[in-house]
Order: structure tokens, then C-alpha cells, then sequence
């Protein structure tokens, strides 16, 4: 911050910053609260997704376990055709969100391929779908790390730095103001005494004839 000069307009320059900080200090402070909300939820929402994903594995494990079989062709049933990622606003922030994911699946006899084949490629494509949304999800946790990192900064700005600082310029230059109109004062009382003593004293009282 530039040095104070000792005015009074600085004074009144220097309150007027205070008084702005006091006033942007909450807003601030309540989006970084929101900001902290959201990025707890999406941690939480993580955490969902990837148990949801233990869950599905855990469940082909038991329920299809006949894809351990070797002479079973698997490989290129699936693929992803493509999947969309949108953005949102969340408190100000844009972050991402996984709209929809799209597969393509080949082709293949139904009388040359187990039963269970079908089953294989439904829980093959929700497993694929829930890593992306983890993926997604997971840029989303960045995003609103980062958004609470940098609004925390700015809160400490004005709570550490600005807003304390304002309060010492405003002291100090009260500090001296009051000392310049003390000293202001005892200069004139030192001038009207000085003028007392240098003015002529006539001793010699009027007589009348």
C-alpha cells in the first residue's frame, strides 16, 4: 500500500476504504462458505460413484462368473461412441458435469454367443459409464478446490491485510492530526503571549486639570 500522507483528506480517503472493505468482507466470506458446501458435496457424490463402482464389479464378479472363461471372446462387444461433458454454475464457479454417454455395440450371433452375453455387455457399459462419471466428477472436486483456495486468499486479503492496515493508517494519521492541532494550539497561546509582553505598558495614569 502506497505511503498515508498526513491530511485529512487521506483521513477521510483512508475510512472510506475501510468502510468498502467492511462491506465486501461478508459477501466474500459467505460465497467461500458455499463454495466450501459445494465442494464437500461433490467429494461426497465421488465417494458414492465409487463405491457404486466397487458395487457393480463386486456384482458381475458374482453373478457372471463364467467371463473367466478364456474361450470366450469379450474384446470389442463395447465401445464408446461418445459421451457429453456440459458446464454449470455452481455459486459463480463453472464446473463440469457428464450429461450422457452414448455406446456402440457389435455385432454378434446370438446362437454362437453364451446367454449371457447380453447381461455381460449391461453391466459391461454401467461400469464404463460410472469410471467416466468418476473421472468427471473428479474435475469437478479440482475445480472447486481451486475456487476455495483462491476465494480463502481473498478473504485473507482483506481480513489480514487490507482491513487492518486501513485501521493503522486511520490511527496514525488521527495520532498526528491530533498532535499538529495540540501543537497548533500551544503555538498560538506561546504567540499571544509573546505579542502581550512586547506591547508598551503606559505606568502613567490621566490626570484630569
Amino acid at each position: 500500500m502506497a505511503k498515508t500522507t498526513l491530511g485529512k483528506k487521506d483521513l477521510q480517503k483512508e475510512k472510506q476504504r475501510l468502510k468498502l472493505y467492511l462491506k465486501m468482507l461478508p459477501s466474500i466470506d459467505l460465497k467461500r462458505t458455499q463454495l466450501m458446501a459445494e465442494h464437500a458435496r461433490a467429494k461426497n457424490e465421488m465417494a458414492v460413484l465409487k463405491k457404486e463402482s466397487e458395487q457393480t464389479a463386486t456384482h458381475v464378479v458374482k453373478t457372471l462368473p463364467m467371463i473367466a472363461n478364456r474361450d470366450v471372446k469379450l474384446e470389442g462387444l463395447v465401445k464408446i461412441r461418445s459421451f457429453v461433458i456440459e458446464e454449470q454454475s455452481v455459486v459463480g464457479i463453472k464446473v463440469p458435469f457428464l450429461k450422457e454417454v452414448l455406446f456402440e455395440e457389435s455385432d454378434y450371433s446370438m446362437l454362437a454367443t453364451p446367454s449371457w452375453i447380453e447381461a455381460y455387455i449391461k453391466q459391461l457399459k454401467r461400469a464404463v459409464e460410472e469410471k467416466i462419471r468418476i473421472h468427471v466428477m473428479n474435475l469437478r472436486v479440482e475445480k472447486l478446490s481451486q475456487a476455495v483456495r483462491k476465494i480463502t486468499q481473498h478473504v485473507n486479503l482483506f481480513e489480514k491485510i487490507l482491513i487492518p492496515t486501513a485501521k493503522k493508517n486511520i490511527q496514525k494519521i488521527q495520532i498526528i492530526l491530533g498532535e499538529a492541532e495540540r501543537n497548533a494550539v500551544v503555538r498560538s497561546k506561546l504567540a499571544k503571549a509573546l505579542h502581550m509582553k512586547q506591547e508598551p505598558i503606559d505606568f502613567f495614569e490621566e490626570t484630569t486639570p
